[in-house]
């Protein structure tokens, strides 16, 4: 079981570094999958959305760390520290009155897999 967690906290911290990238590369694009419209179009707005790739990237980058020094407890702790993200951003597309299926199926499920893969990576299930 341990594989298997260590196996999904690569997935996902890989899956991040993705969308990061993605909205470094093309921002308004990967805006569209957020689950709220897009943005009011201005000349600082693609830098606006770029900020958040940086992010998503350094908080994949911080998984990858910690699994490459053979930390995976710490690994864990990190993951479920880091679910306060989806979470957030399913509440915040929710008050906003976006996509709730988006809200609950990306963001929501995002949430729920970190925290279980987090748990099983404390808990050092084998």
């Amino acid at each position: 079981m341990n594989f298997l967690a260590i196996g999904l906290a690569l997935l996902l911290a890989l899956g991040i570094i993705a969308i990061g990238t993605q909205y470094i590369l093309t921002p308004t694009a990967a805006t569209r999958s957020f689950g709220l419209p897009l943005p009011e179009s201005g000349a600082n707005t693609p830098w606006w959305l770029r900020l958040k790739g940086v992010r998503d990237i350094a908080a994949g980058l911080t998984v990858l760390a910690l699994l490459a020094c053979d930390t995976p407890r710490a690994a864990g702790i990190i993951l479920i520290a880091e679910a306060a993200i989806p979470v957030g951003d399913m509440l915040l597309v929710l008050a906003a009155k976006g996509s709730a299926g988006k809200a609950f199926g990306m963001h929501g499920v995002t949430a729920l897999v970190m925290v279980l893969t987090g748990t099983a990576l404390v808990m050092g299930v084998h």
